[in-house]
């Protein structure tokens, strides 16, 4: 079973922003050389969810883990990236597609918000 990771943002009309999500893909990717590792945007920018998802599958995934690239659960986290990834999972039947929690409260994040206090500089 091939595993794939989908990260997912809102997306953005500034292109630096939708490279971000890209950069974090390509650093995953690094970490995880035998996963498939893609990155979609909700709107504003693409690739969209379905397209995301269909890229995964042409690639050989046959799971899909659909990451939400949000710090906390909202209404996109809750309703938005769950209609639209069920959507798109809907046109590949036997591909198994799951949706993990955004980054939320994590022992992580507190680190790199202090690391992020400490670089701020004087």
């Amino acid at each position: 079973m091939k595993r794939a990771i989908l990260l997912v943002d809102h997306g953005s009309r500034r292109a630096e922003a939708n490279e971000q999500l890209a950069a974090v893909a390509a650093q995953v990717a690094a970490r995880l050389p035998d996963a498939v590792v893609r990155c979609a945007h909700m709107e504003l920018a693409g690739p969209d969810i379905a397209t995301g998802i269909s890229d995964c599958v042409a690639a050989g995934a046959s799971e899909i883990v659909v990451h939400p690239y949000f710090l906390g659960p909202g209404n996109h986290t809750a309703n938005d990236i769950p209609r639209l990834v069920r959507a798109a999972a809907e046109r590949h039947p036997g591909v198994e597609v799951r949706i993990s929690e955004p980054l939320g409260l994590h022992p992580k994040i507190v680190d790199v918000i202090l690391d992020r206090v400490e670089s701020a500089g004087p």
